[in-house]
């Protein structure tokens, strides 16, 4: 069995060790650009250069190092479509986003961002505690990733509200679902999370419409992708006051460029796309583990819809 691997920062060294660990039988080809790679069984990539797709369409099936799929559906037809794509479930990073988001949900309603602001200017100033009847944290997309987000909020007593395409339900969670169930979903979240995969129907979703429809000084939370978001219209609701506050670990263009306006708006948190690193070991393990089930003709979770986008 051979596997062709790509890593975009080149550090491939880590991952060769790994699957020698977990699965000892396969060899390893690392993708180079302008030279002509051995025919490979499976390939294991994030984001891959458009310059590989020859070698990607000759493979059994492409796994992909992360839980969104976007930055591989953009080559569209390029990829046959009998190719299984399959994406990382969990692999660790439901808890790391469950962490991130927690700790941004009680940063704002504790009112840390003022009382850190407060702080640099000199000032002392006990600020009145937000009800947790009115703090209700809507999270947008109740994938694996989604569902653990609103677990982890669950002790803390926050009236949770979850939105799908599909209809799904969740003890102690208020289920919204479809076109016709966003705009109630929308008016009575305080708190939004956007953990939507990123496809064409779900691109500006948070556009000046919707983020006007959440209810005056809300809180915007970005851990998905930075095209969810009109950063305009988020910025003028910022300046208007209508959203309070922005969290946002992801943008449109990344290593977000040093003259964004987003760096000189102090209601905006910015954070380097880290709300859930890819842990290698853990990934290895479960791209190891489908690659056996693939071999056996057994069904493997993670499976790409490509009509959806995840």
């Amino acid at each position: 069995m051979r596997i062709l691997l790509h890593r975009a920062d080149g550090k491939t060294e880590p991952w060769i060790k790994d699957f020698a660990r977990y699965l000892p039988d396969a060899e390893i080809e690392i993708w180079h650009a302008g030279e002509k790679c051995q025919a490979c069984d499976y390939a294991v990539v994030w984001s891959p250069p458009e310059a590989m797709l020859a070698e990607l369409a000759t493979v059994k099936a492409i796994f992909v190092t992360g839980a969104g799929v976007d930055a591989l559906l953009k080559f569209g037809d390029a990829l046959p479509h009998n190719i299984p794509i399959i994406r990382l479930e969990d692999a660790g990073m439901a808890v790391q986003m469950a962490e991130y988001v927690t700790h941004s949900v009680l940063r704002y309603f504790r009112r840390f961002d003022e009382y850190e602001a407060q702080a640099r200017a000199g000032q002392w100033a006990p600020l009145p505690q937000h009800l947790k009847a009115d703090f209700s944290v809507g999270v947008l997309g109740m994938g694996v990733l989604g569902t653990r987000v609103l677990e982890a909020l669950a002790p803390f007593g926050f009236p949770l509200r979850g939105w799908s395409r599909t209809e799904k339900s969740m003890p102690g969670v208020q289920c919204f679902h479809g076109a016709d169930g966003l705009d109630t979903f929308l008016r009575g979240s305080r708190v939004l999370v956007c953990m939507l995969p990123l496809t064409p129907d779900t691109s500006n979703i948070m556009d000046r419409t919707n983020m006007c429809k959440l209810p005056e000084g809300s809180y915007i939370i970005n851990v998905a992708r930075g095209a969810h978001i009109a950063e305009p219209d988020l910025l003028t609701l910022i300046k208007s006051g209508h959203i309070a506050a922005a969290t946002l670990d992801v943008f449109r263009n990344e290593p977000l460029p040093a003259q964004h306006p987003f760096w000189q708006e102090p209601r905006i948190t910015i954070t380097p796309h880290i709300s859930a690193l890819t842990l290698r070991r853990e990934s290895v393990q479960q791209i190891a583990d489908n690659i056996r089930k693939t071999e056996a003709g057994e069904q493997v979770a993670g499976v790409v819809d490509r009509t959806l986008g995840y």
